[in-house]
């Protein structure tokens, strides 16, 4: 199963297999049912890191934006 330390790129990786086995066809209902269940897992952890880079990239623009108004 994914592991929720996994790095964003890993976990993006793993779930682009996963997208492909699916995509590949060939597996039974329940295969195919843990690796829907896998890349539901894989997305929430791309889904963390990315809000956590959109919380730092607005954290970012916010003290540039308030040094923008105290030089001025």
């Amino acid at each position: 199963m994914s592991n929720p330390e996994l790095g964003y790129e890993q976990a993006r990786d793993q779930l682009v297999e996963v997208v492909r086995e699916l995509e590949a066809g060939g597996k039974s209902l329940e295969e195919s049912l843990a690796l829907w269940e896998k890349g539901e897992r894989l997305a929430k952890i791309c889904e963390h890191h990315l809000e956590g880079a959109r919380e730092r990239i607005e954290t970012a623009l916010a003290s540039v934006e308030e040094g923008a108004d105290d030089s001025e």
